[in-house]
């Protein structure tokens, strides 16, 4: 069994630039007021959604171990 994540976008941060959308639109959409929402918080692990979390340009979204908590991204340094 693979791991699950948990997604979170911090939208006093999110932009709109939508890039999370382009590189998992099953994941993320876009409010009226152009702030990422992640579809399903807690997922499997994804390489689309990895890819929409390094592809924010403001590093909104923030991705954790479900039940855990460790960080899969942004990375701890």
């Amino acid at each position: 069994m693979g791991d699950r994540w948990h997604v979170e976008v911090d939208r006093g941060v999110c932009i709109g630039s939508g890039m999370c959308v382009n590189h998992a639109p099953d994941a993320f959409r876009l409010d009226t007021a152009r702030q990422s929402h992640p579809e399903h918080p807690d997922t499997d692990a994804n390489e689309k959604v990895l890819a929409a979390a390094e592809g924010c340009p403001v590093e909104a979204i923030m991705i954790t171990l479900l039940g855990g908590g460790e960080a899969v991204f942004p990375p701890e340094e």
